[in-house]
Protein backbone atom coordinates (compact mmCIF):
# COMPACT_ATOMS: atom_id res chain seq x y z
CA UNK A 1 0.00 0.00 0.00
CA UNK A 2 1.36 3.18 -1.17
CA UNK A 3 0.33 7.00 0.41
CA UNK A 4 1.57 9.06 -2.79
CA UNK A 5 3.55 12.24 -2.82
CA UNK A 6 0.51 14.23 -3.62
CA UNK A 7 -1.52 13.06 -0.33
CA UNK A 8 1.54 13.46 1.75
CA UNK A 9 2.27 16.65 0.72
CA UNK A 10 -1.16 17.99 0.38
CA UNK A 11 -2.07 17.13 3.98
CA UNK A 12 1.40 18.78 4.92
CA UNK A 13 0.60 21.72 3.47
CA UNK A 14 -2.99 21.68 4.63
CA UNK A 15 -1.78 21.38 8.16
CA UNK A 16 0.32 24.72 7.14
CA UNK A 17 -2.65 26.29 6.39
CA UNK A 18 -4.71 25.30 9.44
CA UNK A 19 -1.66 26.89 11.44
CA UNK A 20 -1.46 29.80 9.98
CA UNK A 21 -5.29 30.54 9.94
CA UNK A 22 -5.24 30.18 13.77
CA UNK A 23 -2.29 32.96 14.00
CA UNK A 24 -1.57 34.62 11.06
CA UNK A 25 -4.30 34.86 8.61
CA UNK A 26 -3.87 33.42 4.69
CA UNK A 27 -0.46 32.06 3.55
CA UNK A 28 1.10 32.62 0.76
CA UNK A 29 2.01 29.87 -1.71
CA UNK A 30 5.51 30.77 -0.98
CA UNK A 31 5.42 30.60 2.39
CA UNK A 32 3.82 26.56 2.48
CA UNK A 33 6.30 26.03 -0.37
CA UNK A 34 9.68 26.97 2.30
CA UNK A 35 8.02 25.74 4.93
CA UNK A 36 7.59 22.36 3.70
CA UNK A 37 10.58 22.56 1.52
CA UNK A 38 8.64 21.81 -2.28
CA UNK A 39 8.88 23.90 -5.33
CA UNK A 40 6.41 26.69 -5.63
CA UNK A 41 4.74 25.22 -8.95
CA UNK A 42 4.14 22.06 -6.76
CA UNK A 43 2.31 23.65 -4.04
CA UNK A 44 0.02 25.83 -6.24
CA UNK A 45 -0.82 22.37 -7.71
CA UNK A 46 -1.75 21.17 -4.49
CA UNK A 47 -3.47 24.60 -3.20
CA UNK A 48 -5.42 24.10 -6.41
CA UNK A 49 -6.28 20.56 -5.76
CA UNK A 50 -7.64 21.64 -2.11
CA UNK A 51 -9.90 24.65 -3.50
CA UNK A 52 -11.23 22.46 -5.74
CA UNK A 53 -11.98 20.61 -3.57
CA UNK A 54 -13.49 23.15 -1.22
CA UNK A 55 -10.87 22.40 2.19
CA UNK A 56 -9.57 25.86 0.89
CA UNK A 57 -10.31 29.36 -0.20
CA UNK A 58 -7.91 32.02 -1.89
CA UNK A 59 -7.90 35.49 -2.00
CA UNK A 60 -5.73 37.63 -4.71
CA UNK A 61 -3.66 40.36 -3.59
CA UNK A 62 -0.64 41.73 -1.53
CA UNK A 63 -2.47 40.22 1.94
CA UNK A 64 -4.26 37.13 -0.25
CA UNK A 65 -3.15 33.85 0.07
CA UNK A 66 -4.73 30.37 1.19
CA UNK A 67 -7.17 29.67 4.13
CA UNK A 68 -9.54 26.97 5.15
CA UNK A 69 -12.84 26.79 4.02
CA UNK A 70 -14.01 25.98 7.55
CA UNK A 71 -12.92 24.57 10.64
CA UNK A 72 -10.15 22.59 10.88
CA UNK A 73 -11.93 20.39 13.29
CA UNK A 74 -14.76 20.31 10.17
CA UNK A 75 -12.60 18.91 8.12
CA UNK A 76 -11.19 15.00 8.66
CA UNK A 77 -8.35 13.17 7.36
CA UNK A 78 -10.54 11.09 4.88
CA UNK A 79 -11.78 14.09 3.40
CA UNK A 80 -8.89 15.60 2.62
CA UNK A 81 -7.16 12.33 1.08
CA UNK A 82 -10.42 11.75 -1.33
CA UNK A 83 -9.74 15.39 -2.39
CA UNK A 84 -6.08 15.16 -3.10
CA UNK A 85 -6.34 11.27 -4.55
CA UNK A 86 -9.20 9.02 -3.94
CA UNK A 87 -10.55 6.56 -2.98
CA UNK A 88 -8.48 3.61 -1.70
CA UNK A 89 -10.68 0.86 -3.21
CA UNK A 90 -13.31 1.14 -5.31
CA UNK A 91 -15.41 -0.73 -6.77
CA UNK A 92 -13.94 0.11 -10.28
CA UNK A 93 -10.54 -1.40 -8.96
CA UNK A 94 -11.52 -4.62 -10.25
CA UNK A 95 -11.93 -3.51 -13.45
CA UNK A 96 -8.49 -2.53 -14.05
CA UNK A 97 -7.04 -5.30 -12.64
CA UNK A 98 -8.78 -8.18 -15.06
CA UNK A 99 -5.13 -9.32 -16.86
CA UNK A 100 -5.37 -9.93 -20.40
CA UNK A 101 -9.10 -10.73 -19.92
CA UNK A 102 -11.75 -9.32 -20.89
CA UNK A 103 -13.42 -10.00 -17.25
CA UNK A 104 -11.53 -10.34 -14.46
CA UNK A 105 -11.33 -14.31 -13.18
CA UNK A 106 -11.95 -14.10 -9.64
CA UNK A 107 -15.08 -11.89 -10.69
CA UNK A 108 -17.73 -13.74 -8.85
CA UNK A 109 -15.66 -14.88 -5.66
CA UNK A 110 -12.25 -12.86 -5.23
CA UNK A 111 -11.08 -12.98 -1.13
CA UNK A 112 -8.58 -10.43 -2.17
CA UNK A 113 -11.73 -7.83 -2.83
CA UNK A 114 -13.23 -8.81 0.38
CA UNK A 115 -9.84 -7.76 2.12
CA UNK A 116 -9.83 -4.54 0.34
CA UNK A 117 -12.91 -3.83 1.02
CA UNK A 118 -12.53 -4.35 4.47
CA UNK A 119 -9.53 -2.41 4.56
CA UNK A 120 -11.19 0.61 2.95
CA UNK A 121 -14.17 0.52 5.40
CA UNK A 122 -11.28 -0.04 8.30
CA UNK A 123 -9.38 2.89 7.06
CA UNK A 124 -12.71 5.23 6.38
CA UNK A 125 -13.74 4.65 10.31
CA UNK A 126 -10.03 5.83 11.99
CA UNK A 127 -9.35 8.95 9.65
CA UNK A 128 -12.94 9.87 9.11
CA UNK A 129 -12.67 10.82 13.09
CA UNK A 130 -9.08 12.49 13.12
CA UNK A 131 -9.06 16.14 11.75
CA UNK A 132 -6.99 18.51 10.42
CA UNK A 133 -7.06 20.60 13.48
CA UNK A 134 -5.43 17.10 15.51
CA UNK A 135 -2.56 17.31 12.73
CA UNK A 136 -1.78 20.30 14.18
CA UNK A 137 -0.47 19.09 17.40
CA UNK A 138 2.71 17.69 18.02
CA UNK A 139 3.14 14.12 16.81
CA UNK A 140 3.09 13.00 20.30
CA UNK A 141 -0.34 14.16 20.91
CA UNK A 142 -1.45 12.54 17.66
CA UNK A 143 0.34 9.15 19.05
CA UNK A 144 -2.04 9.55 22.07
CA UNK A 145 -5.17 10.28 20.19
CA UNK A 146 -4.46 7.28 18.08
CA UNK A 147 -4.14 5.37 21.04
CA UNK A 148 -7.86 6.67 22.26
CA UNK A 149 -8.79 5.87 19.21
CA UNK A 150 -7.99 2.21 18.64
CA UNK A 151 -9.56 1.70 21.84
CA UNK A 152 -12.78 3.30 21.14
CA UNK A 153 -13.06 2.06 17.45
CA UNK A 154 -14.95 -0.59 17.04
CA UNK A 155 -13.77 -3.15 13.65
CA UNK A 156 -16.13 -1.84 10.55
CA UNK A 157 -18.37 -5.32 9.60
CA UNK A 158 -17.27 -6.96 6.29
CA UNK A 159 -18.31 -5.02 3.14
CA UNK A 160 -20.40 -8.01 1.71
CA UNK A 161 -23.40 -8.70 3.75
CA UNK A 162 -23.56 -12.47 2.92
CA UNK A 163 -21.62 -14.72 0.90
CA UNK A 164 -23.05 -16.25 -2.47
CA UNK A 165 -24.32 -19.71 -2.07
CA UNK A 166 -22.22 -22.32 -2.04
CA UNK A 167 -18.76 -20.59 -1.06
CA UNK A 168 -17.29 -20.52 2.56
CA UNK A 169 -16.74 -23.52 4.70
CA UNK A 170 -19.70 -25.26 4.54
CA UNK A 171 -18.98 -25.79 0.75
CA UNK A 172 -15.86 -27.86 1.56
CA UNK A 173 -17.86 -30.44 3.93
CA UNK A 174 -17.06 -28.38 6.63
CA UNK A 175 -21.08 -27.82 8.25
CA UNK A 176 -19.75 -26.09 11.08
CA UNK A 177 -17.99 -23.35 9.32
CA UNK A 178 -15.32 -23.80 11.64
CA UNK A 179 -11.40 -23.27 10.54
CA UNK A 180 -9.57 -26.10 9.35
CA UNK A 181 -6.16 -24.06 10.13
Amino acid sequence: MHIFSQEEYGLRCLAQVARASELEGPLRIQDIAEAEGLGHDYVAKLMRELRRGGLVTSTRGPSGGYRLARDARDISVWQALGVLGGAFFTDEFCDSHRGQLRDCTHSEDCSIRALWGWLSNLLYTVLQDITVADLVNQECRVVELLEELKREVQLPPSPFVALPAGAGPEAEGNPSGESKV
